[in-house]
């Protein structure tokens, strides 16, 4: 029952923050020009189920679980989706939306979108400002799995990517963006090795879960040295039955010092079922450890998961660091979305594997509060909120794009002394609603398909 009151509000914090931050985008600036808000509806389409009333305004909880809306006196194209409400009050033709000038109109429009954009901004730049930003590593080659993508490829330890996919001089979070993106595709790439250059070609792994298929290239960054500690043990292996304890900082294996995480796992590898020395930091004080390694899925290991919160691989940066950093990793959601459905224009992926509906978006706010807790969701909150920002612009009718497009028709038919009808505007309108009910139904379809696909 706690996992389903858990999930339930993951799903309403993340959803409900980025509807409302649009709406409230629009809301703002209609009373900014001092437009009058006949309605502000925080949950649902349609009629009223409940609310309050301040001023001349109605913030209610309405009856078709679709989004949110904000309704404005004479915006009487929205009127036909939102439903009107009866009201016998004169209001001010300043007050009025539809008698607004077209610049004023196309302003409240952008306000949502807008909104969107800057939340999509402001969380990476507050989490840069507060914790610094990641340190992306150089693309060298610090560890390669057996058997692995890189392995097949010829990649060795030591290797700099210095063109990957086209991209010269790639920095290793694009080359793990393109590998992203193209699961069992061969990939050309070129390594400076030993200072001879060589040109190879690598296809990403292609896995799968719950029907979204992406492409690893099954090898890690030289990340340089970090502490070694560890965080949790796995009962089922020797490390935790020969006395390796949580908080243990692992100095060396064998004799031979421990640089990082990686080059750890690869001297138990290494090793296989041969004796293994750890060499530990116990609270200040050395410990000898004699243990060896079992295999797990395939893998040797000793068993001991390690301590990310001392893992330091952050740098503190000022305002324009962190704003920069925002800016970034914006601009990668944007380029891999963009590429993705590029690809699925092109017929490279499958539009089911690619696109998600609201049981999708669903599902993977639940794996995320689930796996990474509710900081784990202010992430997935800038890519939605970002995705909804940009998606809004698009030139459909009902999104903010087709109101956008609209005001733009108005204006060219002034120019001939030609105006739009309520009719063709309300029409419009409902031609807008089908196109995107026609969308939701089949993402929805895609959703559903994937639940019951392995």
């Amino acid at each position: 029952m706690l996992d389903v009151i858990i999930a339930i509000l993951a799903i309403v914090f993340v959803l409900g923050v980025a509807i409302n931050i649009h709406e409230f985008g629009h809301f703002a600036v209609a009373k900014l020009f001092g437009m009058r808000v006949e309605a502000y509806s925080f949950f649902g389409l349609g009629p009223r189920l409940f609310g309050f009333k301040v001023g001349h305004t109605d913030y209610r909880i309405s009856a078709i679980p679709l989004g949110a809306y904000v309704k404005l006196y004479g915006d009487e194209g929205a009127g036909a989706l939102e439903g009107k409400d009866e009201t016998t009050e004169v209001v001010p033709e300043s007050e009025l939306y539809e008698l607004r000038p077209r610049w004023q109109k196309f302003f409240v429009m952008l306000g949502g979108p807008f909104m969107n954009i800057v939340l999509a901004l402001a969380i990476p730049f507050v989490m840069a400002m507060s914790y610094g930003v990641p340190i992306n590593p150089a693309p060298i080659v610090g560890s390669v799995e057996a058997n692995g993508a890189a392995e097949k490829a010829g990649i060795k330890v030591g290797d700099r990517i210095i063109n990957f996919n086209g991209n010269a001089a790639p920095s290793w979070d694009r080359v793990l963006d393109d590998a992203l993106l193209n699961p069992e595709k061969p990939l050309p790439l070129t390594v400076d090795r030993d200072g001879q250059q060589l040109s190879l070609t690598i296809s990403p792994t292609k896995i799968t879960q719950s029907g979204q298929s992406a492409g690893f290239l099954d090898m890690d960054a030289d990340i340089g040295s970090e502490p070694v500690v560890v965080g949790a043990l796995d009962p089922e292996l020797p490390a935790a039955a020969d006395g390796v304890k949580a908080g243990d900082w692992i100095l060396s294996v064998n004799d031979q010092t421990v640089k990082n995480v990686q080059s750890m796992r690869k001297m138990v590898a290494d090793a296989k079922d041969q004796p293994i020395k750890l060499a530990i930091d116990r609270n200040g004080e050395k410990v000898v450890i004699n243990t060896k390694a079992g295999q797990k899925d395939g893998e040797y290991r000793i068993g001991v998961a390690f301590d990310p919160t001392l893992l330091n691989r952050r740098e503190t940066v000022g305002v324009a660091g962190a704003a920069s950093f925002a800016v970034e990793q914006n601009l990668r959601i944007l380029r891999l979305t963009g590429a993705a459905l590029f690809q699925v224009g092109t017929g490279e992926r499958s539009a089911k594997d690619t696109v998600s509906g609201p049981i999708g978006i669903g599902q993977v706010i639940v794996k995320t509060v689930f796996s990474s807790g509710f900081i784990g969701l202010v992430g997935l909150l800038m890519a939605i909120s970002l995705s909804l920002g940009v998606m809004n612009l698009l030139p459909i009718p009902m999104l903010d794009g087709g109101q956008i497009m609209v005001l733009g028709i108005e204006k060219v038919l002034s120019w001939f002394g030609k105006t739009l009808s309520m009719v063709a505007r309300e029409r419009i309108q409902m031609t807008g609603f089908a196109i995107v009910l026609l969308l939701i139904v089949t993402v929805t379809f895609f959703d559903v398909s994937r639940l019951f696909t392995k």
